[in-house]
């Protein structure tokens, strides 16, 4: 398979994630998501659920379905957002909070480990990242 398609796929699948995700956020998975929500954000957990849940489903969208031109910017953004929610994992880390089957203080650091793997993928997939 040639590295555009590869790009290509990898990028569709990222976006698809969010999109889903960004569906939980605002339905199925709304209880889990407010899990991950650190205590010293100024807004109301389920506000941040739903904000952050329409972010996702709008950053998905685009990662999937933005031309060639503006995919590097849209990259950019997806990265930086998996960069913005980091802190709502460490905090479910440092709190104790069960959430998507992370029920143990190993499960939660594990989970920490994935996050840089996000930010790569997104950048990655968008041509932003040096070859």
């Amino acid at each position: 398979m040639k590295t555009e398609n590869v790009k290509t796929a990898a990028r569709i699948l990222l976006g698809a994630g969010l999109i889903v995700a960004g569906i939980g956020h605002l339905s199925f998975a709304r209880k889990e998501f407010q899990a991950q929500v650190p205590d010293w954000v100024p807004l109301k957990k389920d506000d941040t659920v739903i904000y952050s849940g329409i972010a996702e489903i709008a950053m998905g969208s685009a990662l999937a379905l933005t031309n060639k031109k503006h995919q590097p910017i849209i990259g950019k953004i997806a990265a930086s957002f998996f960069i913005g929610v980091f802190p709502g994992n460490v905090a479910q880390l440092l709190n104790q909070r069960n959430a998507f089957g992370l029920n143990s203080d190993k499960k939660r650091a594990l989970r920490l480990l994935f996050q840089p793997v996000l930010v790569w993928w997104a950048l990655k997939s968008t041509d932003l990242v040096l070859k």
